[in-house]
Parts: C-alpha cells; structure tokens; sequence
C-alpha cells in the first residue's frame, strides 16, 4: 500500500512539473511573439533610416516652409512697390479715404498745386484743404497713364498723366494734367515726400483738387 501511494505521489508531481513547464513554455512563445511582432512595426522606420536616403524628419521651420513652396511668395522690386502705392494712393483720393492715403505721405509732405498758389507744406495742412474740397465732389473718376518710376537707392521718383471727372456743387468737372511725386524710403516703406501736381483745364468747369492739389484759385483782376 505504501508503495502504491508513492507512485502516485511520484506521478502527481511529476503532472505538476509537466504543467509548470508547459506553461513556462507557452509564456516565453507568447512573448516572444510580440516582441517579433514590435521588431516587424519598427522595421520600415530602420530600413528607411539605414538606407540611402534616410528619412529625416523635419523642424517645425522646415514644415512650414515646405508647405509654403508650392505657393512661394516672390517679393515685389521697388518700382513695383511705388506703381502699387501709386495706384493704392488715388483709389483712396477718390473715394475720400485721408487715413489711408495719409500711410503712403510723409508727415513733411510738400505739396504743389495746378494752380498759383504757395506750397502746402505738411501732411496735416495738406489733409485738411483735401477733406474740405472731397466733400463737394460726387462720382468722382480718376484714371492714371504713362507712369514713369525711377529708383536711386532709398529715394524714387515717378511721373503719371491723369484724367480726372467728377460732379462737383452738382456741376459736371474734368480735368487733365501730371503730377510728379518724389520718394524717400523710410523702415523699408516708400513714402511720398514731395507732390506736384500740373493741371490743364479741359473744361470750363471749376478744376478739382487733384492728388497734391489744390483748386485752382481765380486769375486776379488787372
């Protein structure tokens, strides 16, 4: 009987120990299992890095300038710049709009006008005869042609002919004639410096304040 309960003894230990390997087994295949599955995810990241041409993977300066290449911003010369001033400076003359007019002026401005009168000297005298005479104005049209633009390091000057129409005290206006602006370039900006300002009476209607100008005053009686 002794004997009999020994091997059985002997044979549930035996069991016990076939288990434990068993699971011992099965635990290292698992693991190494995910370990072959971790090494196949991270093997195009080596492969790439090792190869040729490593990816190499890109700053925060970097991205955004890649994603800006497709539409890359190509800087304007200065005489495009001044032709766009130009153009910026009598869409705001004509609709009236001194402040935005005002960032393209010199603040020491010197304006001459078509007519026989002295120079307006600085933005703030120039603002004021300009808002004065915009307010009499309706329909007010000024077309630009023939601009010439010549840059000297940080000064420029341009010459335009203009075409001028407008209803002014309810009366039809035109007008023609050039002006002449002269340039200085201050913080990397083009500002106008002097303004002048021919005009040439094509009607007999009041002549309008152009650009730089001032309405042209009565000839004095002899």
């Amino acid at each position: 009987m002794n004997c009999v309960r020994a091997r059985r003894n002997l044979l549930r230990i035996c069991a016990l120990l076939w288990i434990a390997a068993a699971l011992v087994l099965c635990a290292s295949s698992c693991d190494a299992q995910q370990k072959d599955k971790k090494k196949k995810k991270d093997a195009p990241s080596v492969a790439d890095n090792n190869s040729a041409n490593p990816v190499v993977p890109l700053t925060d300066e970097q991205q955004i300038e890649d994603n800006n290449s497709a539409n890359p911003v190509v800087p304007l010369t200065d005489e495009q710049q001044i032709d766009y001033m130009i153009s910026e400076v009598l869409g705001a003359w004509q609709i009236g709009d001194s402040a935005r007019m005002h960032k393209n002026y010199s603040d020491d401005v010197s304006v001459v006008n078509g007519g026989w009168a002295p120079p307006i000297m600085g933005w703030a005298n120039y603002e004021a005869l300009y808002k004065l005479q915009r307010s009499k104005m309706q329909q007010v049209r000024m077309d630009r042609s023939n601009t010439y633009i010549k840059v000297n390091g940080n000064t420029a000057w341009a010459c335009y002919q203009w075409e001028f129409a407008a209803v002014i005290e309810g009366s039809p206006s035109a007008a023609r004639g050039q002006t002449t602006y002269v340039f200085i370039k201050k913080d990397n900006h083009w500002l106008i410096a002097h303004d002048h300002t021919s005009v040439v009476q094509t009607a007999p209607a009041q002549v309008p304040s152009v650009p730089g100008g001032a309405a042209k005053p009565a000839k004095p009686d002899n």
